[in-house]
């Protein structure tokens, strides 16, 4: 028997109160430079580095409360078909989504919300990179098709934050067909002369940038997010040739034209603001019908004198 453990530390811990729990993860360290940086200052931060400006990967909800004045809604989108293909490779493509789902709250790699950017209404999806990698099934497919059909409604300006790997490889075709699908989409609400504004963040690869994602009447990126459709290596080995230094980051692309501005993320909100008031200005006040005035009452004829 150890009386030390057994019987001296309860006694010490009954005077002296129980060891607190320290919370977890209170410093973060930045994947770029290596600083150590306070959980709380980070968040003040938005999740970007202080020391080198590295712009980190955030969740869809962190997204849209970063995008919206305080009070804004996630709607509920239509649940796609699961497992369309009965996939399996090393686990069942069932198991997979399910996993996923139970880690992030969400049913796919989208969420969808309305509300409004400094006082302006407007509709926005964003890309949950956590899930499955953002990949693009039908259930991102749907509510791509589903923000859009939002935004013709409101009369809103669409605004898509995109960060995925590409089309999710377990639903086969029926993961490709989102792919014209969502192109559909956005062209609806061009259509209606509506604003539709892309966030290209860190990374959006593959069948995501080869479809919507390049669409917009305004595109933008956060610095340093990786854009392209396949890897370096692929397209090094397919062209034979070494690829400039910083290809397919969002300062290289901005620079060769293929998008319009690099926002960091604490401009972000202001910047989609004075977009949507360019492209959105508010309607003129209806003016007031002109009033005809009333003629001047005729005078009433004098008198004859007698």
């Amino acid at each position: 028997m150890n009386w030390i453990s057994d019987w001296a530390l309860p006694k010490i811990q009954t005077l002296f109160g129980t060891k607190r729990d320290v919370p977890e993860n209170l410093w973060i360290k930045c994947p770029h430079c290596g600083e150590m940086i306070f959980h709380q200052d980070l968040e003040r931060n938005l999740h970007v580095c202080p020391k080198c400006g590295h712009h980190m990967r955030i969740s869809a909800q962190r997204r849209l409360d970063y995008t919206f004045d305080p009070g804004w809604q996630r709607i509920e989108l239509p649940r796609a078909p699961a497992d369309p293909l009965r996939f399996r490779d090393s686990r069942r493509y069932g198991d997979r989504l399910r996993e996923a789902q139970q880690k992030n709250g969400m049913d796919d790699a989208i969420a969808v919300a309305h509300g409004t950017i400094e006082g302006r209404p407007a509709v926005a999806a964003a890309f949950e990179f956590s899930f499955m990698g953002g990949s693009m099934g039908a259930g991102v497919g749907e509510g791509i098709v589903t923000a859009a059909r939002l935004a013709v409604l409101q009369d809103a300006p669409l605004i898509v934050f995109t960060a995925s790997g590409g089309a999710r490889m377990q639903e086969g075709a029926v993961s490709l067909m989102q792919m014209p699908r969502t192109v559909i989409a956005t062209r609806m609400v061009k259509e209606a002369g509506l604003p539709f504004i892309v966030v290209l963040c860190d990374p959006t690869t593959g069948g995501v940038t080869a479809s919507f994602a390049m669409l917009g009447d305004i595109q933008i990126a956060e610095p340093g997010a990786l854009i392209g459709f396949a890897g370096a290596r692929v397209i090094e080995q397919t062209v034979r040739e070494k690829l400039p230094e910083g290809f397919q980051r969002a300062e290289y692309l901005l620079e060769h034209g293929i998008l319009d501005m690099v926002v960091k993320r604490p401009e972000m909100r202001a910047t989609l603001a004075r977009l949507i008031g360019f492209l959105r200005p508010p309607a003129p006040a209806p003016e007031a019908e002109a009033v005809a005035p009333s003629p001047a009452p005729t005078p009433a004829p004098a008198p004859a004198a007698e």
